[in-house]
């Protein structure tokens, strides 16, 4: 009984090793891809490496450095954003440990570094620079000593600045545009009233031109009927007063 408990924790070790060495033959695999710039077959190797240990920040993180790469920025900032949670949650156990390995912390904060500054690229690509800015700042928050992710933050700033007054621009000139548009329509409505009171104008008037027509035809008709009456009423004779 003893040797079967024995094989089965050697087979479990094994079938451990086994799957680690796998996972991490997926990464190296993917990398080489990557490096030949076989972009589509080293994104496979790592959603591999993760589907064996979804853990693996450092699959997350090849994996969006893959779409990034096929031009895929939303696919890229969903495993970015991955990465980034898994290593913060791994800097809160350290903190909260109270005594952690100096070592560990560094190289979590490097890591972390590393997927804010990549992710405030994909941003600022896509011209989201209010994003940009926040993924550059906390790149910097976990290596302040990195040159590269100021420069970019700097120009983030920039072109964030110039994005808001240009967005302000032409608001002001929407907003110019729609009162032109509303003074334009009140003037319309001011025209059509106007014109309709001058056709009620001119429809009265001409309204009471008719009825004094009327009035005068038919008194016209009244007199020659009258006249008519006369002319075939007989004549009486004259009577002799003798």
């Amino acid at each position: 009984m003893r040797k079967i408990i024995l094989f089965i924790i050697m087979a479990l070790s094994v079938q451990t090793a086994f799957s680690q060495m796998s996972e991490r033959t997926f990464i190296r695999d993917g990398n080489r891809k990557f490096n030949d710039s076989l972009f589509i077959k080293a994104e496979e190797n790592y959603l591999r490496a993760i589907d064996r240990n979804p853990g693996m920040v450092e699959g997350y993180y090849d994996l969006a450095n893959s779409y990034l790469a096929q031009q895929k920025p939303n696919e890229a900032i969903e495993q970015y954003s991955k990465a980034v949670s898994l290593l913060e949650s791994e800097k809160k156990t350290l903190e909260e440990a109270g005594q952690y390995d100096s070592r560990e912390m560094a190289r979590c904060k490097e890591n972390l570094s590393h997927a804010y500054h990549n992710a405030g690229v994909v941003f600022h690509q896509c011209n989201q620079y209010d994003k940009a800015v926040g993924a550059y700042r906390n790149a910097l928050r976990n290596n302040p000593n990195d040159e590269e992710t100021r420069f970019n933050l700097i120009q983030a700033m920039k072109q964030l600045q110039e994005q808001q007054q240009n967005q302000d621009q032409q608001d002001q000139q929407n907003q110019d545009q729609q009162q032109d548009q509303e003074q334009q329509q009140q003037d319309q409505q001011q025209q059509d009233q106007e014109q309709q009171q001058q056709d009620q104008q001119e429809m009265s008037q001409e309204n009471a031109e008719q009825l004094l027509e009327a009035a005068m035809q038919d008194e016209k008709d009244v007199q020659e009927r009258v006249q008519q009456m006369i002319k075939v009423q007989p004549k009486k004779p004259l009577e002799k007063d003798w």
